[in-house]
């Protein structure tokens, strides 16, 4: 059982009231800019990456943006570090959020698979161990000649058919280590702290969420993302609390389509001794500033992109200068 459950008896409401109001109003008119803009799908795809490194900052860590960019497209200048690595999952969760219908993050199924991606589980089925043994199997048959007229085999295919065992049993041997370190790590104290149940603190967010159901979309999104951080809900994951409040505002529709709210731009800018203050009604006010502090630059880089753009196109269409 978790030894802390979260209070919504005395929320500071009437205190909240104009910051949520503010963060509201400002996310509504960077999603309607966006909507109407010749540049949204290009801001949003930066606004992705973006987020996702300053997701890493908010939790302490630090990764470039650019070396993220060549991660991702597995051009690497240089070693990817663990960070580097969680970046890219907070970026493939992202995108993966954005992609869904607005209410599937918040969903049980949602939820199940999100955990998952967090920290992914040893593949079984069609894509398991058993089959890529199998494969390599069927492909020592063929080297072995098995089923065939071996006089008529060709030296060349022989060749070919012992390639490809080797890469078969390579990639089972590879998949193997895979799945025994996936097997073990739920398992290992080192880890994992064996006394966390997740599976309860997730139902006891949960719960707040339905509490907090009658209340303003935004009040829900800071409430919802106070109590994920003050129940520590995932060990390993504490950047899906935002990315799930980013989702209570897009189901709401204070964002709409492929918007998912860069909130961890936002909460970068606030400091860190608001964010984590020992007062409640301090965090909520932290992340409510962050909100609006998200949306706000997310104006000024969306009309820096649109501007860049006419210059080009500008610059394009003129005539050339004659001396």
């Amino acid at each position: 059982m978790i030894s802390m459950s979260y209070d919504l008896a005395n929320l500071p409401i009437q205190n909240l009231l104009k910051p949520i109001s503010a963060a509201g109003a400002a996310l509504a008119r960077l999603d309607e800019r966006i909507a109407r803009s010749e540049v949204g799908i290009g801001f949003l795809e930066r606004s992705h990456f973006a987020d996702a490194c300053a997701s890493l900052w908010i939790d302490g860590e630090l990764v470039h943006l650019e070396d993220l960019v060549l991660h991702e497209a597995s051009h690497d200048i240089r070693t990817p570090t663990h960070e580097l690595t969680i970046a890219r999952d907070v970026l493939r969760t992202r995108r993966r959020i954005a992609a869904q219908p607005p209410g599937w993050a918040l969903s049980p199924e949602g939820l199940r698979s999100l955990r998952g991606q967090a920290w992914p589980a040893p593949s079984s089925g069609d894509h398991g161990i058993v089959e890529s043994g199998n494969a390599a199997a069927q492909v020592d048959a063929t080297e072995t000649g098995e089923g065939e007229d071996s006089d008529d085999t060709s030296a060349l295919d022989t060749e070919l058919a012992a390639i490809d065992a080797v890469l078969a049993r390579s990639e089972a041997v590879l998949k193997g280590a895979v799945a025994t370190s996936g097997a073990s790590r739920g398992r290992d104290p080192l880890v994992y702290d064996l006394d966390w149940d997740e599976d309860a603190r997730l139902e006891e967010w949960r719960a707040v969420l339905r509490q907090v159901d009658p209340l303003p979309p935004v009040l829900q999104a800071i409430v919802a993302l106070d109590a994920w951080n003050t129940l520590e809900v995932l060990q390993h994951a504490p950047w899906l609390s935002r990315h799930l409040a980013a989702s209570i505002l897009r189901q709401a529709g204070v964002t709409t389509g492929a918007h998912l709210a860069a909130i961890n731009l936002g909460l970068k800018t606030i400091p860190v001794d608001r964010r984590r203050h020992r007062n409640r009604e301090v965090r909520l006010l932290a992340i409510a500033d962050g909100l609006t502090a998200a949306a706000e630059i997310g104006l000024k880089e969306h009309d820096r992109l649109a501007l860049a753009r006419k210059m080009m196109v500008s610059a394009t269409n003129s005539p050339p200068f004659l001396c």
